[in-house]
């Protein structure tokens, strides 16, 4: 089940099957390391592998399966689930009885639904299975709690460029599994292209370096640029992602790093990003961290915003590029965020505190006999330097703005 055969991608058969193979996480597998010493003492807790696409989270778990003693079983969350979960534990009960360990390693467990993933929780409480989760997502918001307190989380970290060499090297060497049969040609700087291409994922760089070598024996720059055709930035519209890059472009924004904000803003649109999603983050950011210190923040967010509507893309990168630096540089202020939220918090401490007799309309004889209105003192009447308390009698003499 976890054996890749020749007509396999290039991914699946260079994945290696011992720890000393293994390339990276040097944080987690280095010498002495908890995880390292437990699967070399085949004594494995639950855990859960978070990580980049291509960090080795699944290669990981087949190390396990080839150097542990227990039965081994993988489940795809994207088309399995309860029932396929049900079979494999059903097993697992057979063979504890016998003293045989199981392990369960789920991909992409965090598309399992709650429903999924209760199933699951008594077998890893019981021990009747060991389990081995795999997530792009954080397990803190997409794993059951009971199910995540039973398990030891490993945070996978990308590759780094020279740790994607060294595999491309493996795969253009390797007789048996990889290229070394072709006597593929490619140089240094290729190598490092690919590399730094691949954004740090494994499975991607041996990918586009399969394709290429159906292109051409000879892999040159512009072969390899062919057989990537469209970016591979590593951005996940639905995933995290999505909110560390979003959220590194309005601190950027705030803390007046036009250089920055401008990457950021890049790093999102080139990925595919709606643009109308930028332009409504902007609109807020006008507001929240402008605000009042220059009130043609707000014009010039919503005038980005209209203008993205009207052209689309790609011609509205330029005027979320703009809007972005014109952000960047106002002087910032967020009072008006600030004073809000105090106003929130009064409002459902006290709830709904009555509106004061004198600042009430008096539309009928009875609201007026009721005194509605009475009292009130008509600003223009006073040079708008009335003395008049406009609060609840709760609130009176409260300041929201210093």
């Amino acid at each position: 089940m976890i054996n890749a055969d020749k007509n396999s991608p290039l991914a699946d058969r260079m994945r290696p099957e011992k720890l000393e193979d293994f390339v990276g996480q040097e944080e987690i597998m280095g010498a002495g390391k908890l995880l390292r010493k437990a699967i070399e003492n085949d004594q494995l807790p639950s855990m859960i592998f978070w990580g980049p696409p291509g960090s080795g989270k699944t290669t990981l778990a087949f190390v396990i399966a080839k150097t542990t003693k227990a039965e081994f079983f993988r489940l795809s969350a994207v088309d399995s689930g309860k029932k396929e979960l049900l079979e494999i534990v059903k097993r697992a009960g057979e063979d504890r009885r016998l003293g045989k360990k199981t392990i369960l390693f789920i991909d992409e467990i965090h598309r399992w639904n709650k429903t999924q993933q209760d199933a699951l929780l008594p077998y890893v409480e019981r021990g009747v299975v060991t389990l081995i989760g795999a997530t792009t997502e954080n397990p803190s918001f997409e794993v059951r709690s009971a199910l995540l307190s039973r398990s030891r989380v490993f945070v996978l970290k990308q590759l780094t460029s020279e740790q994607i060499k060294i595999i491309i090297d493996r795969a253009l060497t390797d007789k048996d599994r990889g290229l070394g049969n072709i006597k593929i040609k490619i140089d240094d700087k290729t190598k490092d292209l690919l590399a730094q291409m691949s954004n740090g994922d494994a499975r991607t760089a041996l990918n586009i370096l399969e394709y290429a070598s159906s292109l051409s024996k000879k892999i040159d720059e512009k072969i390899l640029k062919e057989a990537f055709q469209k970016s591979y930035l590593m951005y996940d519209k639905n995933g995290e992602e999505h909110y560390n890059i979003i959220s590194a472009l309005h601190k950027s924004m705030r803390g007046g790093d036009a250089n920055a904000a401008l990457y950021w803003l890049a790093r999102m649109v080139e990925a595919g990003e709606d643009p109308l999603y930028i332009a409504r983050r902007i609109v807020r950011f006008a507001s929240e961290d402008i605000g009042l210190a220059n009130s043609l923040a707000l014009n010039q967010a919503v005038a980005a915003y209209q203008a993205c509507h009207f052209i689309g893309m790609p011609e509205c990168n330029v005027i979320l590029a703009q809007a972005v630096v014109y952000m960047a540089k106002c002087k910032k202020s967020n009072e008006l965020y600030t004073a809000y939220g105090q106003v929130s918090k009064d409002v459902k401490e006290f709830g709904n505190l009555p509106v004061p007799l004198h600042i009430r309309n008096a539309p009928t004889k009875l609201m007026k006999d009721l005194n509605y209105g009475k009292g009130y003192k008509y600003s223009p009447n006073y040079g708008y330097k009335e003395e008049q308390e406009y609060l609840p009698e709760k609130l009176k003499g409260k300041k929201y703005f210093k």
